[in-house]
């Protein structure tokens, strides 16, 4: 079994305000459908692969602004669960491959809760993570943003060992029939880099420093972190929720 893997987060001692803050946060806000896309600067630069600049983000209302979670199921179920994931950490493929779907078919499908994915790449270990992260966002302005994610981590052990990716993840976009010149325009750029990066720094608020971080959110409550992300913990969880009303009925 593939076991998490840990790095430092650099804003993991924020105070216990400002981390319970986020935590509501979360709750309520700061989670899109498919298809959003915002970019900082133009397109046509080199593909942005790692963290970048973004103005405000010390500020709550901004970071919550910025930081935005890709969702699926229906965006007002009761019951969030929220997910902060690195797309080449081996744990977060476990996780995506083998216990996402157990938990979409139990609880997404059925209408009890929302799946929230927020990026966490964890640059210092994995070089292409931020890469990736944008090559996903980049699938989901063609409104694939899951089929995508679930090509990545499919193919993760390979694209994962090359020195540079690019040409896969473009070829991944056209196994899944994506425009393939809009999508290269889109990685070939810093488009979403920004997103990304705010994802990062709201993790770091939440105190994530590792992958995957699996969080449970009951609609008006703070955020309930799971000690682990096996499917067993989440569906007790879930299910705890829902015979306290948290289902709504």
């Amino acid at each position: 079994m593939s076991r998490k893997n840990r790095q430092k987060a650099g804003s993991a001692g924020s105070s216990t305000s400002r981390f319970y803050v986020v935590l509501g946060v979360i709750a309520v806000v700061g989670v899109i459908a498919v298809g959003y896309a915002v970019s900082s600067s133009a397109m046509g630069r080199s593909a942005a692969s790692e963290p970048v600049e973004v103005e405000g983000l010390d500020d709550m209302a901004r970071l919550v602004q910025m930081a935005q979670g890709v969702t699926i199921g229906d965006p007002d179920a009761p019951i969030k669960i929220v997910e902060f994931a690195d797309y080449q950490c081996p744990g977060c493929g476990q996780f995506a491959r083998a216990i996402k779907p157990r938990v979409d078919l139990a609880h997404v499908q059925t209408g009890d809760a929302s799946f929230v994915f927020f990026d966490f790449p964890l640059v210092q270990i994995h070089p292409h993570a931020f890469l990736a992260a944008r090559a996903a966002r980049c699938a989901g302005d063609q409104e694939k943003y899951w089929e995508y994610h679930d090509a990545l981590f499919a193919n993760q052990a390979t694209w994962a060992a090359s020195s540079s990716p690019v040409r896969l993840f473009v070829d991944y976009a056209e196994g899944i029939a994506l425009a393939p010149e809009e999508f290269e325009s889109c990685l070939r750029s810093d488009r979403h880099a920004d997103v990304v990066t705010a994802n990062m720094r709201l993790g770091e608020e939440l105190g994530v420093n590792g992958t995957p971080t699996v969080m449970i959110s009951p609609a008006g409550a703070m955020a309930r972190r799971l000690p682990s992300f096996d499917f067993e913990t989440i569906n007790q969880v879930v299910e705890e929720l829902k015979q306290q009303g948290g289902s709504g009925g």
